[in-house]
């Protein structure tokens, strides 16, 4: 196992699972430090307070010192010194056996009180602070749920904002608790080192200065052994200190931060949200379902790694996964009152775990780098560019495509088949060919629909005289007579991105310029939200199916689709143009958008296979 060098004071507020994991290494470690003092401690006191049975205590004592290697101590680092010391100590102790007489206050000065001091004072201002730090964690933790139990809506003001200053403050006490913990923890692996060496340098020197014949044995040969062991303590000291003053600065920095740091949702008017991110870190409360009506909320610790969800709790040495984000979708939802709530559906469309941010920045950012990872950008070979390059894209489809270098292009388009057209107009005339501009394809505000409501139907339902609407948008069985004998009948899911009027159907344009003003919007009013459906394609009508009630939610004659295409580069993006009689005699055009589990080509092909059905039934 590697040696740690120390806990580093600047993961201290983030409390990442990594550092508590980190952070039990060190506290078991200071276990272990503490029951080894104590037990060296009573082979001292022995020695201290055992006047005939000095040599036993000594034997003790030598034993206790050779076991230090033993110890296993996690934090390692500089104890070879000590244990090559320690076992040098043992040999004079073994020597020094036959010649121990009483030593009281030599020993109580030199050997038995540093050691004291060093269990009284540094181990146990270890285990306050552990205390207070666990303290500190359990009233940020009260204070997060509380938090996190705010209401979405009628939101009281002044609740709020004591909420919000009391996980402010529990934030900071957490975040102060937690610096001067781990300082101390740091600290300790130094202080461990002379608290081993110190009382036994003492121990040696009262044994020297009190018996002659000792003096006479050893004194040549220890004093540059104890000179080299007093300048390895200084020397320690001075890198303690060195490292106290390092810690200290450290800590008046990090606590001199911006107040917004410990603050959640601090930005919530306009936060500055990172829609480029492919991979996302940190805290989220997850929903459990506890039983038929009842569920809990547990905050645990998320991270993406490639296209996986992962999770891990506190004190955990990995995660684990919780669902593959792979061709998955993720939309904002309203739950139990909660605010910053978003859903992940898998591709079968099942509906999967909920997540709770602590900031609408967070939530934002969780929903956006899911879909980035949705998309499987990750697997590029440069997947932050490829992120950046599509919610550029899909940023600037809000300008309507009307720039000088659209026109050159259709002005070259055009020249170039008037060119064709002239070389061939002795063999088959051919009509001029273009490519529409924007404002000829949609008028320019036309309002975009987020959600499926079809308003022209409704009407035509209403002046049919012979179906009536049913309150609770269900629909007869009776009205769809063709689902039992239609020689086509596929299935697709499908979630709705939107819909709006258009100004012809003699083009496909129409529907790719229709799918870039719908991401557009969407990617600048910050809708995740998609109501999701399966499509039943017959030879009839196309029919939008809640997956959950299995009621229709819209139903088109397949003789009104009129044009219907998928996009060229997302093959996932479908959509289809519809032609509705309006009361006046005239007709509308409509523009339906939707998103697919599967490839939208599949979905025109079937559409086009309906539409061969009714011509050849027309023929018979």
């Amino acid at each position: 196992m590697p040696a740690v060098d120390k806990l580093l004071l600047e993961e201290a507020l983030q409390d990442s699972p990594q550092t508590r994991s980190l952070l039990s290494v060190f506290e078991e470690d200071a276990g272990t430090l503490t029951d080894y003092t104590n037990q060296l401690l009573q082979a001292m006191q022995r020695v201290f307070g055992a006047q005939n049975e000095m040599c036993l205590a000594t034997q003790q004592l030598s034993k206790q010192l050779l076991a230090y290697e033993k110890q296993n101590f996690a934090l390692g680092k500089g104890d070879e010194e000590v244990i090559s010391t320690l076992h040098y100590f043992s040999e004079v102790v073994d020597k020094l056996n036959v010649l121990h007489t009483e030593l009281a206050k030599q020993l109580a000065d030199a050997m038995v009180l540093p050691i004291v001091q060093f269990r009284e004072k540094d181990l146990t201002e270890v285990s306050t602070l552990k205390e207070l730090f666990g303290l500190a964690s359990s009233e940020h933790d009260l204070s997060m749920a509380k938090y996190s139990r705010l209401p979405k809506k009628k939101e009281n003001e002044k609740v709020k904002t004591e909420v919000v200053k009391e996980v402010a403050a529990a934030r900071r006490k957490q975040h102060l608790a937690s610096l001067q913990y781990y300082s101390a923890l740091n600290a300790l692996q130094y202080r461990k080192r002379m608290a081993m060496m110190e009382p036994m340098i003492g121990f040696a020197h009262g044994q020297i200065n009190f018996f002659k014949k000792g003096a006479e044995m050893f004194s040549k040969s220890m004093d540059s052994f104890l000179s080299s062991v007093a300048d390895m303590v200084q020397s320690i000291q001075v890198e303690l200190e060195a490292e106290a003053e390092k810690m200290r600065i450290s800590q008046q920095e990090l606590l001199s931060v911006d107040e917004s740091v410990y603050t959640p949702d601090f930005d919530v008017a306009a936060p500055q949200v990172n829609r480029n991110l492919i991979q996302k870190a940190g805290y989220l409360n997850l929903r459990n379902k506890t039983g038929l009506v009842t569920t809990t909320w547990e905050r645990l610790y998320f991270f993406t790694q490639g296209g996986n969800l992962m999770c891990q709790p506190r004190g955990a040495v990995a995660g684990g996964l919780i669902q593959d984000l792979d061709n998955c979708s993720v939309m904002a939802v309203d739950c139990e009152d909660r605010r910053y709530c978003f859903q992940i559906t898998t591709p079968s469309g099942k509906p999967g775990i909920i997540l709770q941010a602590e900031s609408r920045k967070e939530n934002e950012e969780w929903i956006c780098a899911i879909n980035n990872i949705s998309r499987q950008i990750y697997l590029t070979d440069n997947p932050e560019a490829v992120a950046i390059k599509l919610n550029q894209t899909a940023l600037q489809a809000v300008t309507p495509f009307t720039s000088f270098g659209k026109k050159q292009e259709s002005s070259c388009l055009s020249q170039n088949l008037k060119n064709s057209e002239t070389e061939n107009d002795k063999i088959v005339p051919k009509a001029k060919v273009s490519i529409p501009e924007a404002e000829e394809l949609i008028a320019p505000g036309t309002p975009i629909q987020f959600d499926i409501v079809l308003p022209a139907t409704e009407f035509l339902d209403q002046n049919r005289g012979s179906r009536r609407i049913n309150p609770f948008g269900e629909t007869e069985d009776e009205s769809f007579p063709e689902a039992e004998d239609s020689l086509l009948q596929q299935m697709f899911i499908v979630r709705f991105l939107g819909s709006m009027a258009v100004k012809t159907d003699s083009t496909t344009e129409v529907i790719y310029e229709a799918m870039r003003q719908v991401l557009a919007a969407r990617a600048i009013h910050n809708i995740f939200r998609m109501t999701e459906s399966h499509l039943m394609v017959t030879s009839q009508t196309l029919r939008l199916i809640d997956p959950q009630t299995q009621v229709s939610r819209a139903n088109f004659e397949l003789t009104s689709v009129t044009q219907f295409a998928a996009h060229q580069e997302n093959k996932r993006l479908v959509g289809f143009v519809i032609r509705i009689p309006e009361s006046t005699g005239e007709e509308s055009l409509s523009t339906y958008i939707f998103e697919s589990n599967s490839e939208g080509e599949k979905i025109c092909y079937a559409i086009n296979l309906g539409k061969e059905i009714i011509e050849v039934q027309k023929a018979h």
